[in-house]
Order: structure tokens, then C-alpha cells, then sequence
């Protein structure tokens, strides 16, 4: 139970490190600065996160050095379709008015992913107090389209991973979240 709890929570952060370094928060490579460890805040370093969730999931999938150079790309593919299905980070942008977790207005500014455009696009529109219901629908519905595309992706990806997988490896892919 332990060990699925720690991969959902490495999950989370193997979703979040990409984001992360697209808005310059996870730091160079190797070797930062101070004599810390890794090149993000506090000694974090993305890649060997990233690298540790991966070897934890080709573990629980008993898969093979062969068996994972296939699997690997199809499953990295899905994680990064999942992601963007949900608007780049969790898909948080826009509560309350302002910009999301923490009122960030810079993922608001720049969105990454064209679920995050839409959904940003929506917020400026209801922001703005001269916003017609016509302007407000408009935007809506391409905020619905934009999800519903990435739905079709993401369906797309889960399938690819599928064919390569064995009937085990599925089922633990499918306790972790990653498929359907």
C-alpha cells in the first residue's frame, strides 16, 4: 500500500517537472549552484526524479530492458497527453478570477497546451465585465472542443501503450492511473 502511495505521489511530481522547467522553475542541469545537489530549488533534480519514477514503474511492470525500450516512449507519451488533457498543470487556471494555484498569472499568461489556451482565453473573457453571453459561449464551447480533442489523443496514446503491453502489465497501469 506504501509503495502505491509513494508512485501516485511520484506521479504528481514526474507531471509536474516538465511544467516546472517550461516556466523556468527546475533550475539548469547538474551541479548547481551553493555546492547543492542537483540543479533545482533545494537540491532537486528533475531528470533523476523522472528517472526514479520510470525504473520504479519498469519494475512494477517486470518488464525487461527489450520489453521497456518499447513500452517506455508509449507510456511517457500518455503521461504527457494526460498532462495536457488537464490544461498543462492540473488544470487549475482560472479559480476564482485570477490565475489559478497560488494566482500565478504567469502560466495564465503563457499557456502551454491548447486546453491551457482555452482555458485561459474563457478566464480573460469572464474577467472582463463588458463579456457578452455570446463571447462567454464562444469561448466555452472552445474550451469544451479543446478537451474533448485531448480526450481523443489521450484515448489514442492508452491504446498504443496497450498493444505492447501483457495482460499483468496492463492491470498495474491501470491501478496506477495511467490507463483506462
Amino acid at each position: 500500500m506504501f509503495k502505491r502511495l509513494l508512485v501516485a505521489m511520484v506521479a504528481v511530481l514526474f507531471l509536474a517537472v516538465p511544467v516546472m522547467a517550461q516556466q523556468g522553475g527546475g533550475g539548469g542541469g547538474g551541479g548547481g549552484g551553493g555546492g547543492r545537489r542537483g540543479g533545482g530549488p533545494g537540491g532537486f533534480d528533475p531528470a533523476q526524479m523522472r528517472q526514479r519514477f520510470m525504473d520504479n514503474i519498469k519494475e512494477q511492470l517486470g518488464a525487461k530492458d527489450d520489453e521497456w525500450q518499447v513500452i517506455q516512449p508509449k507510456l511517457e507519451k500518455v503521461m504527457t497527453v494526460q498532462r495536457e488533457s488537464r490544461g498543462g498543470f492540473g488544470g487549475f487556471m482560472g479559480r476564482g478570477g485570477r490565475g489559478g494555484a497560488g494566482g500565478r498569472n504567469g502560466a495564465q499568461d503563457q499557456p502551454q497546451t491548447p486546453v491551457a489556451q482555452a482555458q485561459a482565453d474563457l478566464q480573460k473573457t469572464l474577467d472582463s465585465k463588458d463579456a457578452t453571453a455570446e463571447d462567454i459561449a464562444r469561448k466555452l464551447t472552445a474550451l469544451r472542443e479543446a478537451r474533448e480533442k485531448a480526450r481523443a489523443n489521450l484515448v489514442a496514446a492508452q491504446k498504443e501503450l496497450k498493444e505492447v503491453l501483457t495482460q499483468r502489465q496492463e492491470a498495474v497501469l491501470v491501478i496506477m492511473g495511467q490507463l483506462e
